[in-house]
Protein backbone atom coordinates (compact mmCIF):
# COMPACT_ATOMS: atom_id res chain seq x y z
CA UNK A 1 0.00 0.00 0.00
CA UNK A 2 1.18 2.91 -0.90
CA UNK A 3 1.65 5.83 1.53
CA UNK A 4 1.62 9.72 1.03
CA UNK A 5 4.95 11.35 1.45
CA UNK A 6 3.16 14.03 3.74
CA UNK A 7 1.17 11.59 5.61
CA UNK A 8 4.58 10.14 6.73
CA UNK A 9 6.27 13.38 7.33
CA UNK A 10 3.48 14.17 9.81
CA UNK A 11 3.83 10.92 11.49
CA UNK A 12 7.51 10.85 11.80
CA UNK A 13 7.00 14.70 13.41
CA UNK A 14 4.19 12.99 16.14
CA UNK A 15 7.07 10.26 17.30
CA UNK A 16 9.54 12.99 17.00
CA UNK A 17 7.77 15.01 19.59
CA UNK A 18 7.17 12.23 21.88
CA UNK A 19 10.86 11.30 22.02
CA UNK A 20 10.87 8.63 19.04
CA UNK A 21 12.88 9.29 16.40
CA UNK A 22 12.04 7.22 13.13
CA UNK A 23 13.26 7.12 9.77
CA UNK A 24 10.35 8.61 7.39
CA UNK A 25 10.77 6.65 4.73
CA UNK A 26 10.84 3.19 6.29
CA UNK A 27 6.84 3.92 7.22
CA UNK A 28 3.78 1.54 6.37
CA UNK A 29 0.53 2.57 7.61
CA UNK A 30 -2.24 0.31 8.08
CA UNK A 31 -5.62 2.09 7.99
CA UNK A 32 -7.79 -0.60 8.29
CA UNK A 33 -8.22 -0.29 12.19
CA UNK A 34 -11.30 1.67 12.79
CA UNK A 35 -10.67 3.53 15.70
CA UNK A 36 -7.10 4.03 15.00
CA UNK A 37 -4.55 4.65 12.42
CA UNK A 38 -1.50 2.24 12.75
CA UNK A 39 2.21 2.67 11.39
CA UNK A 40 4.83 0.00 11.37
CA UNK A 41 8.36 1.81 11.59
CA UNK A 42 11.80 1.86 11.91
CA UNK A 43 13.62 4.10 14.58
CA UNK A 44 17.06 5.39 13.39
CA UNK A 45 18.45 2.91 16.43
CA UNK A 46 17.35 0.11 14.20
CA UNK A 47 14.29 -1.08 16.13
CA UNK A 48 10.98 -1.33 15.06
CA UNK A 49 8.10 0.04 16.37
CA UNK A 50 3.76 0.71 16.15
CA UNK A 51 2.37 3.87 16.10
CA UNK A 52 -1.14 3.62 16.92
CA UNK A 53 -2.69 7.32 16.49
CA UNK A 54 -6.27 7.90 17.69
CA UNK A 55 -8.90 8.52 14.84
CA UNK A 56 -11.08 10.38 17.12
CA UNK A 57 -10.89 11.99 20.83
CA UNK A 58 -13.53 9.75 22.00
CA UNK A 59 -11.17 6.72 21.77
CA UNK A 60 -8.69 8.07 24.34
CA UNK A 61 -10.41 7.32 27.49
CA UNK A 62 -11.08 3.78 26.58
CA UNK A 63 -7.24 3.58 25.79
CA UNK A 64 -5.81 4.57 28.94
CA UNK A 65 -8.37 2.02 30.15
CA UNK A 66 -6.75 -0.56 28.00
CA UNK A 67 -3.23 0.54 28.96
CA UNK A 68 -4.06 -0.38 32.72
CA UNK A 69 -5.17 -3.75 31.49
CA UNK A 70 -1.98 -4.51 29.64
CA UNK A 71 -0.14 -3.43 32.62
CA UNK A 72 -2.00 -6.28 34.41
CA UNK A 73 -1.98 -8.92 32.51
CA UNK A 74 1.11 -9.08 30.72
CA UNK A 75 2.75 -11.22 33.91
CA UNK A 76 0.15 -14.12 33.56
CA UNK A 77 0.66 -14.78 29.72
CA UNK A 78 3.05 -16.89 27.78
CA UNK A 79 2.26 -14.72 24.39
CA UNK A 80 3.55 -11.14 24.42
CA UNK A 81 1.20 -8.56 24.53
CA UNK A 82 2.02 -4.70 23.77
CA UNK A 83 4.00 -2.43 25.83
CA UNK A 84 3.07 0.73 25.29
CA UNK A 85 6.59 2.68 26.29
CA UNK A 86 4.63 5.93 24.68
CA UNK A 87 1.03 6.79 25.75
CA UNK A 88 -0.87 10.25 25.33
CA UNK A 89 -4.08 11.00 23.97
CA UNK A 90 -2.12 11.95 20.73
CA UNK A 91 0.21 8.37 19.95
CA UNK A 92 0.34 4.78 21.64
CA UNK A 93 3.75 3.56 20.59
CA UNK A 94 5.24 -0.35 21.31
CA UNK A 95 8.18 -2.04 19.94
CA UNK A 96 7.42 -4.60 17.37
CA UNK A 97 6.13 -7.60 19.03
CA UNK A 98 6.84 -10.96 17.54
CA UNK A 99 5.38 -12.86 15.30
CA UNK A 100 3.47 -12.41 11.72
CA UNK A 101 -0.40 -11.77 11.44
CA UNK A 102 -2.20 -15.03 10.96
CA UNK A 103 -4.82 -13.01 8.60
CA UNK A 104 -4.42 -9.95 6.29
CA UNK A 105 -6.67 -8.35 3.95
CA UNK A 106 -4.98 -7.78 0.60
CA UNK A 107 -5.83 -4.90 -1.85
CA UNK A 108 -8.65 -5.87 -3.18
CA UNK A 109 -10.31 -6.63 0.55
CA UNK A 110 -9.78 -10.16 0.27
CA UNK A 111 -9.02 -11.86 2.95
CA UNK A 112 -5.46 -14.05 3.41
CA UNK A 113 -4.59 -16.81 5.86
CA UNK A 114 -0.99 -17.42 6.78
CA UNK A 115 -1.16 -20.43 8.34
CA UNK A 116 -3.28 -23.76 8.87
CA UNK A 117 -6.21 -22.88 10.98
CA UNK A 118 -7.39 -26.69 11.28
CA UNK A 119 -3.75 -27.69 12.28
CA UNK A 120 -3.28 -29.44 16.15
CA UNK A 121 -0.63 -27.44 16.52
CA UNK A 122 -2.64 -24.10 16.14
CA UNK A 123 -5.62 -25.78 18.18
CA UNK A 124 -3.38 -26.41 21.26
CA UNK A 125 -1.88 -22.98 21.17
CA UNK A 126 -4.82 -21.04 21.07
CA UNK A 127 -6.61 -23.36 23.60
CA UNK A 128 -3.58 -22.77 25.99
CA UNK A 129 -3.60 -18.96 25.56
CA UNK A 130 -7.15 -18.98 26.35
CA UNK A 131 -6.68 -21.10 29.11
CA UNK A 132 -4.28 -18.63 30.56
CA UNK A 133 -6.64 -15.63 29.78
CA UNK A 134 -9.69 -16.96 31.38
CA UNK A 135 -7.78 -18.40 34.36
CA UNK A 136 -6.40 -14.77 35.42
CA UNK A 137 -8.54 -13.54 38.84
CA UNK A 138 -10.84 -10.56 37.98
CA UNK A 139 -9.32 -8.75 40.51
CA UNK A 140 -6.04 -8.50 39.40
CA UNK A 141 -7.84 -6.55 36.68
CA UNK A 142 -10.29 -4.23 38.61
CA UNK A 143 -8.43 -1.02 39.14
CA UNK A 144 -7.48 -0.92 35.38
CA UNK A 145 -11.56 0.35 34.98
CA UNK A 146 -12.13 -2.70 31.98
CA UNK A 147 -16.09 -3.49 32.04
CA UNK A 148 -16.64 -6.38 34.67
CA UNK A 149 -20.16 -7.95 33.53
CA UNK A 150 -21.97 -10.67 36.02
CA UNK A 151 -23.21 -13.47 33.86
CA UNK A 152 -27.20 -11.84 34.26
CA UNK A 153 -25.49 -9.00 32.92
CA UNK A 154 -24.30 -10.27 29.76
CA UNK A 155 -27.54 -11.40 28.64
CA UNK A 156 -29.08 -8.85 29.45
CA UNK A 157 -26.62 -6.31 27.40
CA UNK A 158 -26.59 -8.58 24.74
CA UNK A 159 -30.71 -8.18 24.92
CA UNK A 160 -30.21 -3.91 25.08
CA UNK A 161 -28.18 -3.92 22.48
CA UNK A 162 -30.43 -6.25 20.09
CA UNK A 163 -32.89 -4.05 21.01
CA UNK A 164 -31.00 -0.43 19.98
CA UNK A 165 -30.56 -1.84 16.67
CA UNK A 166 -33.47 -3.39 16.14
CA UNK A 167 -35.09 -0.04 16.90
CA UNK A 168 -32.98 1.99 14.72
CA UNK A 169 -32.44 -0.40 11.42
CA UNK A 170 -34.55 -2.52 9.29
CA UNK A 171 -33.90 -6.09 10.88
CA UNK A 172 -34.29 -9.17 8.68
CA UNK A 173 -37.05 -11.54 10.39
CA UNK A 174 -35.35 -14.41 10.42
CA UNK A 175 -32.54 -12.86 12.44
CA UNK A 176 -34.62 -10.89 15.37
CA UNK A 177 -36.32 -14.71 15.89
CA UNK A 178 -33.01 -16.17 15.66
CA UNK A 179 -31.96 -13.76 18.42
CA UNK A 180 -34.92 -13.80 20.37
CA UNK A 181 -34.89 -17.94 20.78
CA UNK A 182 -31.33 -17.45 21.61
CA UNK A 183 -31.85 -14.90 23.96
CA UNK A 184 -34.69 -17.24 26.37
CA UNK A 185 -33.08 -20.26 26.59
CA UNK A 186 -30.65 -20.52 29.24
CA UNK A 187 -29.39 -23.70 28.07
CA UNK A 188 -26.95 -21.26 26.00
CA UNK A 189 -25.40 -18.99 28.32
CA UNK A 190 -23.00 -19.00 31.24
CA UNK A 191 -23.15 -18.91 35.38
CA UNK A 192 -19.77 -17.43 35.25
CA UNK A 193 -17.80 -15.10 33.45
CA UNK A 194 -13.77 -14.50 32.88
CA UNK A 195 -11.33 -12.26 31.83
CA UNK A 196 -11.64 -11.68 28.10
CA UNK A 197 -10.11 -10.63 25.06
CA UNK A 198 -13.20 -9.87 23.29
CA UNK A 199 -11.78 -10.02 19.81
CA UNK A 200 -9.48 -12.86 19.33
CA UNK A 201 -8.98 -13.70 15.59
CA UNK A 202 -6.04 -14.24 13.65
CA UNK A 203 -5.55 -10.73 12.33
CA UNK A 204 -4.84 -9.73 16.50
CA UNK A 205 -2.19 -13.09 17.29
CA UNK A 206 0.91 -13.02 16.02
CA UNK A 207 2.33 -16.03 14.46
CA UNK A 208 5.39 -18.30 14.26
CA UNK A 209 3.86 -21.07 11.99
CA UNK A 210 0.64 -22.50 13.61
CA UNK A 211 2.00 -21.06 17.22
CA UNK A 212 0.60 -17.42 19.04
CA UNK A 213 4.16 -15.51 20.42
CA UNK A 214 1.85 -12.24 20.77
CA UNK A 215 -2.51 -10.51 20.56
CA UNK A 216 -2.74 -7.24 19.73
CA UNK A 217 -5.37 -5.02 20.25
CA UNK A 218 -7.21 -5.23 23.83
CA UNK A 219 -9.61 -2.69 23.39
CA UNK A 220 -12.45 -4.73 24.14
CA UNK A 221 -11.51 -6.19 26.82
CA UNK A 222 -13.66 -7.19 29.65
CA UNK A 223 -14.76 -9.42 32.23
CA UNK A 224 -17.59 -11.19 31.05
CA UNK A 225 -18.84 -14.06 28.39
CA UNK A 226 -15.65 -16.43 27.64
CA UNK A 227 -17.25 -17.50 24.33
CA UNK A 228 -16.51 -13.91 23.37
CA UNK A 229 -13.09 -15.52 22.28
CA UNK A 230 -14.07 -18.43 20.58
CA UNK A 231 -16.68 -17.12 18.85
CA UNK A 232 -14.41 -16.30 15.37
CA UNK A 233 -12.77 -19.64 15.85
CA UNK A 234 -16.12 -21.95 16.24
CA UNK A 235 -16.87 -19.60 12.67
CA UNK A 236 -13.34 -20.55 10.88
CA UNK A 237 -13.02 -24.58 11.52
CA UNK A 238 -14.62 -27.59 11.32
CA UNK A 239 -16.49 -29.17 14.30
CA UNK A 240 -13.61 -31.64 14.95
CA UNK A 241 -11.11 -28.59 14.96
CA UNK A 242 -13.12 -26.83 17.52
CA UNK A 243 -13.65 -29.62 19.36
CA UNK A 244 -10.20 -30.07 19.54
CA UNK A 245 -9.63 -26.59 20.86
CA UNK A 246 -11.93 -27.10 23.49
CA UNK A 247 -10.48 -30.18 24.51
CA UNK A 248 -7.16 -28.80 25.45
CA UNK A 249 -8.77 -25.85 27.03
CA UNK A 250 -10.70 -27.96 29.44
CA UNK A 251 -7.17 -29.70 29.91
CA UNK A 252 -5.94 -26.36 30.80
CA UNK A 253 -8.30 -25.34 33.27
CA UNK A 254 -10.91 -23.37 30.89
CA UNK A 255 -14.94 -24.10 32.16
CA UNK A 256 -17.35 -24.59 28.96
CA UNK A 257 -20.95 -25.63 29.35
CA UNK A 258 -23.17 -28.33 27.19
CA UNK A 259 -23.63 -25.49 24.74
CA UNK A 260 -21.14 -23.85 24.09
CA UNK A 261 -20.19 -24.51 20.74
CA UNK A 262 -23.66 -23.68 19.99
CA UNK A 263 -23.67 -20.72 21.91
CA UNK A 264 -20.21 -19.46 20.10
CA UNK A 265 -22.38 -19.84 17.00
CA UNK A 266 -25.34 -17.75 18.01
CA UNK A 267 -22.59 -15.07 19.74
CA UNK A 268 -20.79 -14.58 15.97
CA UNK A 269 -24.70 -14.30 14.71
CA UNK A 270 -24.76 -11.21 16.08
CA UNK A 271 -21.95 -9.53 14.56
CA UNK A 272 -24.38 -7.27 12.68
CA UNK A 273 -25.37 -5.94 15.92
CA UNK A 274 -22.00 -4.82 16.66
CA UNK A 275 -21.32 -3.47 13.91
CA UNK A 276 -25.00 -1.35 13.69
CA UNK A 277 -23.79 -0.39 17.11
CA UNK A 278 -20.49 1.39 15.79
CA UNK A 279 -22.66 2.84 12.86
CA UNK A 280 -24.91 4.52 15.64
CA UNK A 281 -21.99 5.56 17.50
CA UNK A 282 -19.82 7.15 14.26
CA UNK A 283 -22.89 8.33 12.60
CA UNK A 284 -20.81 7.56 9.35
CA UNK A 285 -22.73 6.98 6.50
CA UNK A 286 -20.70 4.50 4.90
CA UNK A 287 -20.34 2.58 8.56
CA UNK A 288 -24.57 2.97 8.20
CA UNK A 289 -24.61 1.81 5.06
CA UNK A 290 -22.86 -1.31 5.56
CA UNK A 291 -24.79 -2.27 8.93
CA UNK A 292 -28.03 -2.08 6.71
CA UNK A 293 -26.69 -4.49 4.22
CA UNK A 294 -25.95 -6.82 7.34
CA UNK A 295 -28.74 -6.45 9.10
CA UNK A 296 -31.22 -7.16 6.34
CA UNK A 297 -29.38 -9.02 3.78
CA UNK A 298 -32.32 -10.00 1.65
CA UNK A 299 -32.99 -6.31 0.77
Amino acid sequence: MQTDRSETTGIRDLAQAHGLDIDPENIVVNELGLDFQVAIAEAVDGGSWVLRIPRRTDVTDRAAVEGRFLCAVAPHLSVAVPDWQIHTTELIAYPLLPGKPGLTIDEQGQPQWHFDVESAEYARSLADFLADLHSIDPAIVRSSGIDEFSPAEVRQRKRDDITRVVAEFDVAPSLRERWAAWLDDDAYWPNFTTVTHGEVYPAHQLMDGEKNLSILDWTTAAVGDPARDFMFHHASVSAGAFDATIKRYVEKGGRVWPKFAEHCGELFSTSPVELGLYALQTGDADHMEAARAQLNPGE
